[in-house]
């Protein structure tokens, strides 16, 4: 994919999605041992999650009869919501393969917000795939590939051409990052973060951050093959349990500087960092590469340098903390008061 497949994505789906800000935050910059930390909230987007941007990029590339006939995917939420809003936008039939693992949150969405149709399977990308596939040959719709197509990584790479276009400018008048961090699941948006960050602030390093509960792109970076995660996976952060794909494995190959690996507590850290210092609400998945971030920051190694985060969304499901804060308060009778 290349960078002026990346900018006509963003003037193409400029109508749809919003160009969420670029947040700062003091306390972030001493917790990594930074000059500056940059973050782009993606939990702002639309659907809650950067996966907007290349599920309308995708839709929009199909012909009137690819339309007609409707479209179908797999994913274990953020996807899922990105294509049945593209869907519900431009008119397009949407139907939904998701985990039984997926968020419930994310499920609701899918199907009573956006109005897709949503199919359950097992958690494992096998299953994922094959009801699928079984799916589209019964129906002759339309695959919209989570990762694996061109103008979803494109769509992607938006988020980091915004990135880099108002680091720019006023008020932050950083001309380059040193280091930007990305999550890494299936690997659109690191494909799309990181050929675009190449192509336009080719000094910075991209760093790629995966759970170490669902390190597939970690072991391929290190074996030189695509590894498939090929079992399914504990990691809390649900929307990095899928594994790479050719088309994002090449894109690690060719752009990305390093892969960081993270643990559960680390990523749970910096996501209550993320909710107590700037109010935002994060995903999990959202908030690996902040805690790769204050791991690297830990050995010195980002010290005097100026760093950039992407945060990919923000549906968290809130069912569990609720449950347990009204477990907890109390209810005085009315009649005694």
């Amino acid at each position: 994919v290349t960078i002026d497949e990346v900018r006509a994505a963003a003037a193409r789906i400029a109508p749809y999605v919003v160009r969420t800000p670029l947040v700062t935050c003091a306390a972030l910059d001493r917790m990594g041992g930074c000059a500056r930390v940059v973050l782009k909230p993606e939990n702002l987007q639309r659907v809650g999650a950067f996966k907007a941007r290349g599920a309308l990029n995708a839709v929009m590339h199909l012909s009137d009869e690819e339309k007609r006939r409707g479209v179908i995917a797999h994913s274990s939420g953020n996807h899922a919501q990105a294509l049945a809003l593209a869907g519900q936008r431009l008119g397009v039939p949407v139907t939904i393969v998701m985990p039984n693992a997926a968020p419930a949150v994310k499920v609701r969405a899918t199907r009573d917000t956006y109005g897709a149709t949503v199919l359950r399977c097992d958690d494992t990308l096998e299953a994922r795939e094959t009801t699928t596939a079984a799916e589209q040959q019964r129906n002759d719709q339309v695959l919209v590939h989570p990762y694996d197509n061109r103008h979803v990584v494109a769509g992607a790479g938006t988020a980091a051409l915004e990135l880099i276009e108002d680091a720019r400018g006023s008020p932050h008048d950083i001309e380059r990052f040193d280091f930007v961090f990305v999550p890494v699941g299936g690997g659109g948006l690191m494909s799309g973060t990181a050929l675009t960050v190449r192509a336009l602030m080719p000094t910075a390093r991209v760093i790629a951050c995966e759970p170490v509960l669902a390190r597939d792109a970690w072991q391929s970076r290190r074996s030189g093959t695509l590894v498939p995660n090929t079992l399914p996976t504990t990691t809390i952060a649900d929307g990095l349990r899928t594994s790479l794909a050719p088309i994002t494995f090449a894109h690690m190959e060719a752009f990305v500087d390093d892969v960081v690996l993270v643990t559960e507590d680390e990523l749970l850290d910096a996501m209550r960092v993320l909710f107590e210092r700037t109010k935002l609400v994060v995903e999990p998945s959202g908030a690996v590469p902040l805690a790769a971030l204050f791991k690297l920051g830990k050995t010195g190694a980002l010290r005097s340098k100026r760093c950039a985060v992407i945060l990919s969304g923000g549906n968290v499901d809130l069912d569990v903390l609720f449950a347990h804060l009204r477990s907890s308060v109390q209810r005085p009778s009315l009649a005694k008061l």
